[in-house]
């Protein structure tokens, strides 16, 4: 009786320090895989959704906070393609596209990509700029310069390697986060309406479609589906089968972790727009406007904050625009051109553009137009590589994700089509 009780005893205790071990070796499994969806999540808070953002938040209250989520579900889907090309294939969607198509075709895609990546940059680079100013009192053009010095900063750290990128990125983000989250509760929205229309889609007229299409418009960006095929290769040592579907399961965690944290920041905006804004009978249409109103308002914390988010989002942004250029010009056509050169050929408009001292406002709205034209140029190739199956292998498209993603690109497509028609009407 003796033995039996005594041979139990191991039984018992071995299962209860297994799960331990388990979830721990899980965690720090997972976290090894953590980072590259963050930098591509940089893109959807950068300053052009500032500027949709308030500009929904103050002229429509809580209205058009479902489109930040329907906008937040189309980017991890599409994201999530780009990672599983990338992963399965082993290069980035621009060297796919150099062994696919001619070599005519891909000096195309190379042209317009590039000036994708210069308008992004552009937009980016007015956010770090007004930040600095609005914040410290920079004159323009020495912010814009101050912008880029700290831009070439950030990606010369991808020197000693891409995971310390990521933490620099990561904590720009986190101090976007953390700077929303006290305006969020500065502002004291009424979370009851905050609930029904992030759930329950709503246009309340004419103008709203307006403001909805410049949302959406303003979210996917093509420079990070180029970038982001090429990021996972950092982690992409895998050899069999096996291998690349756990990398594949971790990176869509980090692209659920990533994307969601900037759906919240993007409807933070709203919300905090609406709540403000809105509630004083004010349709605020530029960032400096959203700044200076927010201090009599809600304080100097509540003007701070956002002074600081603004430019971590124009910083980090630029940062991302000028590695997807690098992406980009080195995978279309090949060309073996210095780093340092490559960043500036895709910083130089911005800088162009804030000395010329062009309208901000004009200057963004014009550089989302040209990302209309570029949008269609990333989706439709990545949609037609991650569907052949002697490239992708067991990792093609099913027939849902086929249909699925023809119906993205179609709205995606139709959206920016709709703006791009407004804004040469002179409706925008």
């Amino acid at each position: 009786m003796s033995e039996g009780f005594n041979l139990s005893r191991p039984s018992l205790s071995l299962p209860l320090s297994l799960p331990k071990e388990t979830f721990a070796t899980k965690a720090k499994s997972m976290l090894k895989f953590i980072g590259p969806a963050f930098i591509v999540s940089v893109a959807y808070i950068d300053p052009g959704n500032f500027a949709t953002n308030i500009s929904g938040g103050s002229t429509f209250n809580y209205s058009l906070i479902w489109v930040i989520l329907w906008s937040n579900l189309m980017a991890i889907f599409l994201q999530s393609l780009s990672a599983k090309l990338g992963i399965a294939s082993g290069h980035n969607l621009p060297e796919m596209c150099a062994k696919i198509y001619s070599r005519r075709v891909n000096w195309f895609f190379w042209l317009e990509a590039e000036f994708a990546a210069m308008a992004t940059d552009l937009a980016e680079f007015l956010g770090g700029t007004l930040g600095l100013y609005l914040l410290f009192k920079i004159p323009m053009i020495y912010a814009g310069l101050l912008t880029g010095a700290l831009t070439f900063l950030i990606v010369y750290m991808e020197k000693y390697g891409q995971r310390v990128v990521e933490w620099i990125i990561g904590t720009l983000v986190s101090v976007i986060t953390i700077a929303y989250t006290v305006e969020v509760f500065l502002a004291k929205p009424d979370w009851s309406q905050v609930g029904i229309h992030t759930l329950v889609p709503s246009l309340p007229n004419g103008n709203a479609v307006l403001i909805a299409v410049g949302m959406l418009g303003a979210t996917v960006m093509p420079h990070v589906i180029y970038l982001h095929s090429q990021l996972v290769q950092a982690r992409n040592m895998d050899t069999t089968e096996e291998q690349k579907r756990k990398h594949l399961r971790m990176e869509r965690i980090d692209i659920a972790i990533a994307m969601n944290i900037a759906f919240l920041v993007n409807a933070a905006m709203v919300i905090v727009a609406a709540a403000v804004f809105f509630k004083n009978g004010m349709a605020v249409d530029t960032i400096e406007e959203a700044h200076k109103s927010l201090e009599p308002l809600l304080g100097t914390l509540s003007s701070g904050a956002f002074g600081v988010a603004l430019l971590a989002s124009g910083l980090s942004s630029s940062a991302v625009g000028t590695m997807a250029g690098q992406t980009i010009m080195k995978g279309f056509v090949g060309l073996s051109i210095p780093v340092n050169i490559r960043r500036l050929i895709t910083m130089t408009p911005a800088l162009l553009i804030i000395a010329s001292g062009i309208n901000p406002m004009y200057a963004l709205v014009m550089s989302q137009v040209v990302l209309s034209f570029a949008l269609p140029f990333a989706i439709v190739p990545m949609l037609k590589i991650t569907s052949r199956k002697d490239i992708m292998g067991s990792f093609v498209n099913k027939p849902l994700t086929k249909i699925v993603g023809w119906m993205i690109t179609s709205l995606i497509i139709g959206l920016n089509l709709v703006l791009l028609y407004l804004t040469f009407t002179g409706n925008v």
